[in-house]
This record gives C-alpha cells, structure tokens and sequence, in this order.
C-alpha cells in the first residue's frame, strides 16, 4: 500500500498560512543578511587577487590551491558542527561560527606568502563549517516541505546577491591601496570581516532556536505551526525512521551529495573564486569596474533562482527542475569557454550562473522528505560536505589549467561536463521511489 506524499499547501489551515507568512518577514531577512557576510567572506579572495596574487607572487595553481583548501577545513569540520548545532541549538553554535569566522577572515590581511595563505584558508572553512547545513536545518524546524523549496531559494539568494553588493564594494576596498600604509587587498579582508563578528553578536541575543522559542509568535501562532510541521515529521518517522547512522547508510543521502557536487558545488565556487579574474582578463578594466561587472552574472541568477525556486513549490516536483538548471549551467559554462570578448563571456557566464545557483531551490528540500531531527541535521551536512570537495578541487583544477594552457577554456569545459553529468543523476533520480515520497509500509 503506498503512503500519501508530504502535505501540499492547500492543506496548511489559514492561521498556519499566516504565522509561514509572518515568520517569513522576520526570520528570513535577517538570516538573509547572514549568509551574505557568510559567502561574501568566502570568496571575497577572488577579488582580493586582482592584487594579492601580483603583490605576494602566487601562481593561478597556487591561487587556486590556496583558495580551495578552506573547503577541506569545511568538511573535515561539517558533519560535527552540524550535529552540535541540532544538539545545543541555533542560537548559541550559530553566534558561534559567525564571531569565530569574522576574526579569521579579518586575519586574512596577513598573509604574506603561500604558508599563511593556505593556513588561514584551512581555518577560515574550519571556523566556516556548519553555517550553511546549519541554515538549511534550521528553515526545516519553522516551514513544512511545501513550502520549502520557496524559502531556500530565498535564503540562497544571498549567494547571487553577495556578488551584486559585494563586487563593487570590493573594488571600491581594493582602491584604497596604500592607505594607511595597507594594500588595497588588505582593507578589503579587514572590513569585510568585521560585520560578522557583529552579527554574530547580535544572533546570540535575538536568534529563536525554533518556533517554540520565538517571543514574536502568540501560543495559538505556534501552536498552528506545531501541529503543522509535527504532522509531517510524525509521517517521516512513520515512513523511515531513520537515526543517524541508518542515515549514513542509506545510498539516497550520498546520491544527493553526489548530484549536489555535479549540478552546483563545482561550477558555484569556481565562479565564485576565479569569476573577477575571467572578467579582468577578458576585459582588460580596473578593480571596480571588474566588480561591477562581476555582479551581472549573480544579478541574473538572483531572479533565476527565485523563478524556480518557486515554480518548484508550486509543481511539488524537484529533480526535473534541477536537471534542466544544471543542463542550462552546462550551455553557458560551454559557450564561455570559446567566447572572447567582453560582453558575451558576460552573459554565458550569467546563464551558467542562473543555472548552477537555480539548482539550490528545489535540491534542498529533498532531504528532509525522507529524514528528520539528527538524521535531518546530519544528511544535510554530508551532502554539503562532499560537495565542498568541489569546492577544493574545482577552484584547484581551473588554476593549474590556467597556469598550464594560459586560459579558462579547458576549466570551463571540465565545469561543464560536471554539469551535464548532475543533469542526468537528476534525471536517473527521478525513478527513486524514496525521493517520489512513495516508500511502502
């Protein structure tokens, strides 16, 4: 006998509709503007380059090397973090992460050769690990999947939208060169990291640890959104079941990292990290006006993702979404690779990045249909952890490509071919009867 797929949005009761509504004007800006500090100081060292990598001497395979390695400090720590975070709650190891990250990324204006480089790099991602599983584990507690897919794109609009403010505010930093007696790479880790520290303050005191603890909501608010979100959990467990070690087993969770790395994690963080660069050598142009253009390609992801984000919502169908993001991400990866002037590797750069950051909306749904409580927190962390790799061998790979055939062709081709392979494990996936919500009793 097969059971009924996760609740659809007509079944959410008109109380419950408006408390989503409600937590969405509260919750989701604020954790917005922490994910752009977040991924801002992330990849704020491709436009820290522009000077940093001719001032210190460091070759395209040791700019990449260096800037990748934070995703294997990320991984190593992931899946603890994460767990510690669902044990001790949002509020305390999230204020945690974003004080401890925003001095290290301050710390970065000390580098002074490849040892501190990739030293810093490594505890950066250590200090990093579990912000993001964190979040998405966290938007889990206070949104039923319906309406899921909606609130995660939203979220992850901070990714597109970090490189539209953070692009020429990080060519107006890198203009400050020689201030002070700093370069301009300098000011530009210094005060791009001080706002997380602040935030990180400001999340200890004011961050809910879920609906239950939030001031802002009456009883009969939570309580609404209770039994809302109570009802599908006790219909996963019903289903699965899953504690974490059956989770670490289960081939669904590592098929999702898989697609995860192929359809986004490569080509986001080698965008993220080598796209300033692409830019300036294309074009020839100074820092800021590298970082305006810059900001084009996650201008046009911003709407893209929002688009699909919620058609996805609205559909309930998430792996045909994904495919067809990662098979456009593979179209614009694939057209830049042989363009050459200016204005059209800008705008092939634009789809690839419309479709690799489109992919974020409906994937991260997907595991909370099948996993619940530590399981949840865990599944979601192993997911980001394998596809970090990514992050450390896609940046990588692109540098040495670089330095070895003085283009971006053969990197941008290998970023394709990852994405043409996510677009068929999403489409293979589609016949998963976990992932359809169709497990038998």
């Amino acid at each position: 006998m097969m059971l009924p797929g996760p609740a659809q949005p007509d079944s959410i009761d008109a109380l419950a509709r408006a408390t989503l509504a409600k937590v969405t004007r509260r919750l989701l800006p604020f954790l917005f503007l922490l994910y752009i500090v977040c991924f801002l100081d992330r990849v704020n060292i491709g436009f820290a380059a522009l000077q940093m990598n001719r001032e210190l001497g460091f070759s395209p395979a040791m700019y990449g090397f260096g800037a990748g390695i934070f995703f294997l400090g990320y991984v190593l720590c992931e899946i603890p973090s994460n767990l510690i975070l669902a044990r001790v709650g949002a509020r305390t190891w999230i204020a945690r992460i974003m004080v401890s990250w925003g001095l290290i990324a301050c710390a970065m204006m000390f580098i002074r050769g490849p040892v501190s480089l990739v030293g810093l790099r490594f505890l950066l991602g250590a200090a990093e690990a579990g912000f993001f599983p964190g979040m998405i584990y966290y938007l889990t507690l206070w949104y039923p999947e319906a309406e899921r897919a909606r609130a995660v794109a939203r979220f992850m609009l901070a990714i597109p939208l970090s490189g539209v403010v953070g692009g020429p505010i990080s060519g107006v930093l890198l203009e400050l060169h020689g201030a002070a007696g700093l370069s301009g790479w300098q000011w530009l880790f210094l005060l791009e990291g001080i706002p997380a520290v602040l935030l990180g303050l400001i999340v200890y005191r004011v961050l809910p640890d879920g609906p239950e603890d939030a001031r802002w909501l009456t009883p009969a608010e939570r309580q609404a959104l209770a039994t809302v979100l109570g009802a599908e959990r006790d219909e996963r467990e019903r289903r699965h079941g899953y504690s974490v070690r059956a989770m670490l087993r289960n081939p669904t969770v590592w098929h999702l990292a898989v697609l995860l790395l192929l359809a986004n994690a490569f080509g986001v963080y080698v965008l993220g990290l080598w796209l300033p660069q692409i830019v300036r050598d294309v074009s020839g142009l100074g820092p800021f006006e590298v970082g305006v253009l810059s900001a084009i390609p996650n201008l046009v992801a911003a709407a893209a993702m929002v688009v699909v984000g919620a058609h996805s919502d609205r559909t309930g169908e998430r792996l045909g979404h994904i495919a067809a993001a990662a098979a456009a991400a593979a179209l614009g990866l694939a057209a830049g690779a042989y363009l050459h002037s200016t204005l059209p590797v800008v705008l092939a750069l634009s789809v690839a990045a419309a479709g690799l950051l489109s992919t974020h909306g409906p994937i991260w749904p997907l595991p909370a249909t099948f996993l619940s409580g530590s399981a949840a927190a865990g599944g979601i962390a192993v997911m980001t952890s394998l596809a970090n790799l990514g992050g450390f061998v896609g940046p990588y790979a692109v540098g040495v490509l670089r330095e070895r055939t003085g283009g971006y062709q053969q990197g941008l081709l290998l970023l394709a071919l990852a994405s043409l392979a996510g677009a068929a494990l999403a489409l293979w996936l589609r016949r998963s009867p976990i992932l359809r919500g169709e497990a038998r009793r």
